[in-house]
């Protein structure tokens, strides 16, 4: 049965998420595994209200189709925007998309061929993981930890035969939660400013930083060989898939028309309801409201872990974001914690499907966006009694 399916999707897994949230149904259980924004700050009413707008406005045309580079208003937003970061990223080199993992597709379609180098971050993103692996890369895992990426490993990926692309989430990376320090960012564009390696700077919660200061954007030190992925999900809505790419002119060119040949061009009715929401809301308020939230509540994991974990447990602290990692001990594995602590209804998600290249590791993801303090602490709780029987099973 197997021949009847191609080359490119037999060996590509199943979302590993997307299975754990089957058991996250359960309204008893404590979930820690979704990456989901808080639906609590989803703005219906002013996008109710957009919505009447674009009608109003656009009638019958909104239904229409339209051009593939997306809707011009809401490009220059973004562009807009982005000159409020420093970085010049003109109109005509933003594509939006839908959602951004449409954005790692059609960058996987443009620029790999099988057998390709692709460096990752370990762990890396999962979703980046699935997309990519349709592509059949030859994957060039290195390691991130507190500071960034280990600049020994990425000069070695590099000397061994210059890998075409290189996939990063510099702020608050998922899974992990760190984020790359200014040095580590400068560090890293000196190794790829030597080569032709193009680098995807992943940065879909840069808004979410609710600790410590801005950094600089790959951006703005490899202008010339950086491809921006941003997205609407985390700071508005992510039922409306929408997202953007920002690439040079060159690249731009050749993606535009995988796009064409994918979907024609991403749903204009939602663009247009997304820039009258921006049009006639704050933004930075809104944001503003979802980094105070997630700020408290990544303080309550913290501290809650703090109390409750052994100390053997070590466990990042992120500035931003809706993530952090926890590594156990090198006698357990995150897999056996979890069919623990799922009898005790507290779910996470075990740090596998993270690497391409390593199983049954002792490392696993909590997200911290979607639970409230209480709720944080009871569950943390649960996830500490887990530990600590498995940890007795081992003895």
């Amino acid at each position: 049965m197997d021949s009847i399916f191609s080359d490119r999707i037999t060996d590509v897994p199943r979302s590993f998420i997307r299975e754990i949230l089957k058991v996250a149904i359960d309204p008893t259980i404590i979930s820690f595994a979704g990456g989901l924004p808080n639906r609590a700050f989803f703005p219906v009413d002013e996008l109710r209200d957009a919505v009447g707008r674009v009608f109003d406005i656009n009638g019958r045309d909104i239904f229409q189709y339209s051009n593939s580079e997306g809707c011009l208003q809401l490009r220059e937003y973004i562009s807009h925007r982005y000159k409020k970061q420093n970085l010049n990223i003109p109109v005509e080199n933003i594509l939006i998309t839908s959602g951004s993992q449409q954005g790692l597709d059609l960058l996987g379609k443009t620029l790999l061929n099988e057998g390709d180098g692709l460096i990752i971050e370990q762990p890396g993103y999962l979703g980046a993981i699935q997309a990519f692996s349709i592509y059949k890369p030859a994957f060039c895992p290195v390691p991130v930890s507190d500071d960034g990426m280990n600049l020994q490993a990425l000069q070695q990926v590099i000397e061994s035969g210059e890998p075409k692309l290189m996939y990063t989430v510099p702020n608050f990376q998922n899974p992990s939660g760190i984020s790359y320090t200014e040095q580590n960012r400068a560090d890293v564009a000196h190794i790829l400013r030597k080569t032709k390696t193009l680098l995807i700077e992943d940065d879909p919660y840069r808004e979410l930083r609710f600790r410590g200061s801005g950094k600089t954007s790959f951006q703005a030190l490899l202008p010339d060989r950086t491809i921006l992925l941003g997205s609407f999900s985390k700071i508005i809505v992510p039922g409306f898939r929408l997202g953007w790419l920002a690439a040079p002119a060159h690249i731009m060119e050749k993606i535009i028309v995988a796009k064409q040949a994918t979907d024609l061009h991403t749903t204009h009715f939602t663009q247009s309801i997304i820039y009258h929401y921006l049009k006639q809301n704050n933004l930075e308020d809104h944001i503003a409201r979802i980094r105070d939230a997630y700020g408290r509540q990544c303080q309550a994991m913290l501290d809650s872990i703090e109390q409750y974990f052994p100390k053997s447990v070590k466990y990042t602290k992120p500035e931003g974001g809706m993530f952090l990692w926890a590594e156990l001990p090198d006698n357990l594995t995150a897999l056996e914690l979890f069919e623990i602590a799922v009898k005790d209804r507290v779910i996470f998600v075990p740090g596998d499907p993270f690497y391409v290249n390593k199983t049954n590791t002792n490392t696993l993801r909590l997200n911290f966006s979607c639970v409230d303090a209480e709720t944080i602490t009871v569950g943390i709780q649960r996830l500490a009694r887990a530990i600590n029987k498995l940890m007795e099973t081992k003895s």
